[in-house]
């Protein structure tokens, strides 16, 4: 399984939000490039970066960021936030980026996203956020009627091979991932799974670890001191 180290960045700054609440806001590093560059150090296979500014107003406003991040390390550099057009797709591509992550333009522009996987492949991803089971869009502040494992079914059918599944209650909470549908929508279908939301303890990695999933993402548990990204690589390497 795959561990994802988070740089969620608005203004430039490496920050992170409550539930996705934009108002509540904890900076932690005012350069997303020097994280990047300690988590590469630290071990990381692959990191996540979110354009929170990029999610929230569809204008991908922290490009250069994102640029200086994936020129910086030699570790692969999914992004997500904002990617709403082949403009941006084309853009972080050519920036090094490599995967990109849709979002809100999964469910509403669904011909832009099948242009995007026919393009580029697998180094499109999709990011269902959602809340109570059904899916959030606009940086989690419009909630849609359309449920997450229906939306997985017409990934398949478009041929998206990666999903990072959010569950917005449980994110920068601390209290642990949701396992049960975790665990459904890994099984609903052949897609790689990346758990995203509450991982905060080695617990919650191992229980990922035991559902099969691709991988997890995590954020404020490492920021915060919860968890050593260098200890949970080295238990993965010894087989726990």
């Amino acid at each position: 399984m795959i561990l994802f180290p988070a740089i969620d960045i608005r203004d430039g700054k490496c920050v992170r939000l409550i539930q996705g609440d934009y108002d509540q806001e904890i900076i932690y590093n005012d350069s997303p490039t020097a994280m990047a560059k300690e988590w590469e150090q630290q071990g990381a296979a692959y990191i996540h970066v979110v354009d929170l500014d990029g999610a929230k107003t569809g204008n991908s406003s922290n490009k250069e960021a994102i640029r200086a991040i994936a020129a910086s390390v030699s570790v692969p550099v999914q992004v997500g936030g904002g990617i709403r057009n082949m403009e941006i797709v084309d853009a972080h591509i050519a920036s090094g980026v490599s995967r990109v992550i849709i979002g809100t333009a999964a469910i509403q522009n669904q011909q832009f996203l099948k242009e995007a996987v026919d393009k580029y492949g697998d180094k499109i991803a999709v990011s269902i956020d959602a809340r109570g089971g059904f899916v959030a869009t606009d940086g989690w502040t419009e909630l849609s009627d359309v449920k997450a494992v229906d939306l997985l079914q017409q990934l398949v059918e478009i041929g998206v091979k990666t999903v990072v599944y959010t569950d917005i209650l449980k994110d920068g909470m601390l209290q642990g991932p949701n396992l049960v549908e975790l665990d459904m929508m890994n099984n609903a279908s052949s897609i790689d799974i990346i758990a995203s939301g509450g991982v905060s303890t080695e617990q919650d990695i191992a229980k990922l670890r035991e559902l099969n999933m691709y991988g997890a993402i995590i954020g404020k548990a490492l920021y915060e001191g919860k968890l050593s990204l260098v200890k949970l690589l080295e238990d993965d390497n010894d087989g726990k």
